[in-house]
């Protein structure tokens, strides 16, 4: 499901705010990064002889004065560099044509240095996005009795397809995501969406069980897009320090959906059939592709540096084919200007390795990082039950309220909304707790500054379990489950939220592929855990299961805690985040 995989730059005192961040930035599992300083607009790298039959063509031959152009210089862009001014743009001979006009460079602006409105726009509407792909995960299950009396399976069967799901959800992010680091955001968005709406379509067209399975899979593949790379975006136009809102958004639109979608398509599927609530998806789907390819701009600050290069370098190409050869480019000194034939090159774009070796490390490191260092472990071990417990819910829910409460199929999908309602009281809990531990000083700067709210509320889960498991019996009013639901959904958006935050503040420029490793592990046994929903607590009585779902969730409780005290000597022990504490030593 979900999946912030931000991107993150080296640490922020090697450079200054407004560069590195939008051109030196990571790809999820590729930790490329340039040297700490740039170098100076006058430093050549390689130099390119002008052609002869161009000089030509560009002077005439009866300019006899006309003095022969020098050598192209390649100097390194970034967005702190200042454009130099062409040496001339009036003809300065009989028959010389104007001077092509100067690009505009506005669309290339540094995505750190956007308007706040064009921020929480594009914020707002990725987060809409993230809601609807969790609401694919979620909507399945309303569908499950009528695929088994249709296919002739068993219910543990026909949820094998949210399993398929998540399968293609854990898996392609970590092959997409160097595509997104060569191409940007935007393409890899496109065609991804195009998928999942083609997907969706089949979904509601397929005539077999074996062809449900394929296609979510495909679903998943394409809708993971929608939500690991919104945790980029996020990263691509704020600072660390800005990112609590945004992410909490984020978080918060990826649980409402998963309630939103069994919410919505339990009325879909009582009344209509099953193959409905894959055509409204396909609908909505098509409509939100479509919105992107209009309204989303490139956030990927490298590839728009790159693309401004290509644009000036452009410009100056048509420039000398009418005869403007130079500009005025600062001495070594900066007191002077010297004219020069120049062009642009990015750094990011000679330090980033082949796309072959890109998925390797992306497939690679994850997996590194999971088995060798302790705090991915615990925390995707953490933060992968929370999601199992999440989508255990869309099994155990309808269950529980037909059995005990005499619900029908829509009114038992109907509790889900208790889940959205947690989500969106976790959100602004989120995003004002931040503010006024800011505001008193009771933020630290370290890692475990995150952890303090998530050691509390991370709590939440467990009792919203047991509460859940004894109040589910029909002499209760189905209100108090509900609450306890929503109680639950407050812990695991904790949960979530404090995983990204302590990893991405702990691993830097590795916490891409820390984060990657807790996405896999939470999407794998989120997956899994519907398949045994029933069993689970048809053999153990409602009050067992959850009993026992929340004392594993209380144990695991403790990992916060302990990273609290202990954080900084454990990541003092770690050769990756070590790494982090002796450069900002």
């Amino acid at each position: 499901m979900a999946d912030p995989e931000i991107e993150l730059p080296r640490p922020e005192s090697t450079y200054s705010r407004g560069e590195a961040p939008g051109i030196n930035g990571n790809t999820p599992g590729i930790d490329i990064y340039a040297p700490s300083e740039p170098q100076p607009p006058t430093a050549r790298s390689s130099i390119a002889k002008f052609d002869e039959k161009n000089d030509s063509e560009a002077v005439p031959e009866s300019e006899e004065e006309e003095e022969e152009p020098g050598e192209i210089v390649y100097h390194y862009l970034t967005y702190s560099t200042e454009l130099p001014q062409p040496t001339s743009t009036c003809p300065t001979r009989e028959g010389q044509q104007p001077a092509p006009e100067a690009p505009n460079l506005k669309k290339y602006d540094n995505p750190f240095d956007w308007p706040e409105t064009r921020k929480n726009v594009t914020v707002y509407f990725s987060c809409f996005i993230t809601a609807l792909t969790a609401f694919s995960a979620g909507s399945y299950s309303p569908g499950v009795q009528q695929m088994t009396e249709e296919w002739h399976v068993s219910s543990v069967a026909a949820f094998v397809g949210i399993t398929t799901f998540t399968c293609g959800f854990a898996v392609a992010p970590m092959i997409l995501a160097p595509f997104s680091e060569i191409n940007g955001r935007r393409p890899v968005f496109i065609a991804s969406g195009i998928l999942f709406v083609i997907c969706q379509l089949c979904t509601g067209l397929t005539h077999s069980y074996a062809g449900m399975l394929v296609v979510r899979f495909f679903t998943g593949v394409g809708g993971s897009t929608f939500s690991t790379m919104v945790g980029g975006v996020v990263s691509d136009i704020y600072h660390t320090e800005d990112r609590n809102t945004p992410m909490a958004l984020f978080s918060g639109g990826a649980l409402f959906g998963t309630g939103w979608g069994p919410l919505v398509c339990g009325f879909i599927a009582q009344n209509t059939t099953w193959r409905w609530i894959f055509y409204m998806q396909a609908i909505m789907n098509g409509v939100a592709v479509a919105l992107i390819c209009v309204t989303f701009k490139e956030t990927r600050g490298s590839v728009l540096l790159s693309r401004k290069a290509k644009a000036l370098n452009k410009w100056y190409a048509a420039r000398e084919e009418v005869g403007y050869y130079t500009v005025n480019t600062p001495s070594a000194d900066g007191k002077t200007v010297v004219p020069q034939r120049i062009r642009w090159k990015v750094k990011e774009d000679e330090l980033r390795a082949s796309l072959m070796s890109m998925i390797r490390t992306s497939l690679f490191r994850p997996f590194h990082l999971l088995f060798t260092e302790p705090v991915v472990f615990f925390f995707s071990l953490w933060v992968a039950f929370s999601w199992a417990v999440l989508y255990l819910t869309l099994a155990a829910i309808p269950l529980v309220f037909q059995r005990n409460h005499g619900f029908s199929l829509q009114q038992a999908n109907s509790v889900f909304a208790a889940m959205c309602v947690g989500a969106i009281i976790s959100t602004f809990i989120s995003i004002y707790q931040e503010k006024i531990a800011k505001k008193y000083g009771k933020l630290t700067n370290t890692p475990e500054g995150r952890l303090y709210f998530a050691c509390i509320e991370s709590a939440c889960m467990p009792i919203g379990l047991f509460m859940f498991g004894w109040t589910s019996f029909s002499g209760i009013h189905w209100i108090v489950p509900s609450i306890a639901i929503a109680i639950a959904t407050i812990g695991i958006f904790s949960i979530y939220l404090s995983t990204f935050n302590y990893l991405a503040d702990t691993y830097h420029r590795y916490a891409s592929s820390a984060l990657a490793a807790q996405s896999f592990c939470r999407n794998m046994l989120g997956g899994a855990f519907p398949l045994v929903t029933r069993q689970m607590y048809n053999g153990l009585t409602f009050g067992g299961a959850s009993s026992l779902l929340g004392g594993i969730g209380t144990l695991l409780t403790i990992v916060p805690w302990v990273l609290v005290f202990y954080g900084p000597k454990i990541r003092r022990r770690s050769k990756f985040a070590s790494e982090i504490m002796n450069t900002h030593d």
